[in-house]
């Protein structure tokens, strides 16, 4: 039971990253119905650029409770505003043209593509981050704040799965309350229709855009925190949140939070079973194998997933 407890710690933790980044995925799809596949390289800037202001301004010092709280709350602003200018530049060059030429699916799959590669290489070269790198070490993350019955919970996983779950409240806040979350879901449900009703409907893109990568770009800071980061960190992560997307329900708000909340900690339990054997984030290993194998079971038996609503009547 102990080690389930810490297995489900430790999956909830990963999950609130899957969820983040899923978030990005199915806004873009519930506007466009379009899978943006550059942006795992959204939440690859997210993790450089707070990595670039942080350092700048904490650099190695070991800092107070207080100031922990300011360099974390700055590392995911400033994530967050990276990614929001990378999301915005991908919809201004690689989604705007070819929509406004009526350009079929198969292009904008293409572009996203196209546009991923060259953001990771663009971070390669300009970075040289090639190998696995690391945040200061500010703060004590694994510092056991919860201890009890050889169940442990540390200040990081605390601080990734408080800030993510705020962070996912406060989306689904926005879409289902303000002005600017009904002219989303109106675009969603219907976008000639909100057109006709005054709704700028690139405008509401681009902001969908943005939102997503704002969310995106903060996921990228709380996992360079916790595993360090490269230029190709993207690609792993992306996919398992796309997957977690598609459990969910691909354009669900809600679905996406769920489904990588779920996909985290089924993604947590497989080491514990009799085969399992590595927690890695890198390579091929059991725990990410997980979400392919949870991938074409979603697509096989539940293609619409587990809420399998889009965004227009989802909120």
């Amino acid at each position: 039971m102990q080690d389930f407890l810490n297995f489900l710690v430790l999956g909830l933790t990963r999950g609130s990253m899957y969820a983040l980044i899923a978030l990005g995925y199915t806004l873009v799809y519930g506007v466009l119905q379009l899978i943006n596949f550059a942006h795992s390289e959204v939440f690859m800037s997210g993790a450089f650029g707070s990595y670039l202001v942080v350092n700048l301004v904490a650099g190695d010092t070991f800092l107070p409770w207080y100031g922990v709280i300011g360099v974390l709350l700055l590392g995911m602003v400033s994530g967050g505003i990276v990614g929001a200018i990378v999301a915005y530049g991908l919809e201004r060059v690689a989604y705007r043209p070819l929509r406004r030429r009526g350009a079929p699916k198969l292009a904008f799959l293409i572009s996203a593509i196209g546009m991923s590669f060259f953001l990771s290489q663009l971070a390669g070269k300009m970075f040289n981050r090639q190998k696995n790198n690391f945040f200061p070490e500010y703060f004590d993350a694994n510092k056991r704040i919860i201890e009890v019955n050889g169940v442990h919970v540390t200040l990081l996983q605390v601080i990734i799965i408080g800030s993510a779950l705020a962070m996912m409240l406060f989306l689904d806040q926005l879409v289902s309350q303000t002005k600017l979350g009904r002219s989303i879901r109106g675009v969603a449900e219907d976008a000639p229709t909100a057109a006709l009703m005054g709704i700028d409907i690139d405008r509401t893109i681009a902001r969908t855009f943005i939102i997503g990568g704002a969310l995106g770009g903060a996921a990228g800071f709380l996992f360079g925190t916790a595993f360090g980061f490269f230029n190709t960190m993207g690609f792993i992560p992306g996919v398992k949140a796309f997957a977690a997307a598609v459990l969910g329900g691909i354009g669900n708000i809600r679905g996406a939070m769920l489904g990588g909340l779920l996909l985290g900690v089924v993604e947590a339990l497989v080491p514990s079973a009799p085969w399992g054997t590595s927690q890695s984030w890198i390579g091929l290993q059991w725990t990410d194998v997980v979400a392919f194998v949870v991938l074409v079971l979603v697509l096989v038996f539940r293609p619409s997933g587990i809420l399998g609503e889009r965004l227009g009547r989802a909120a």
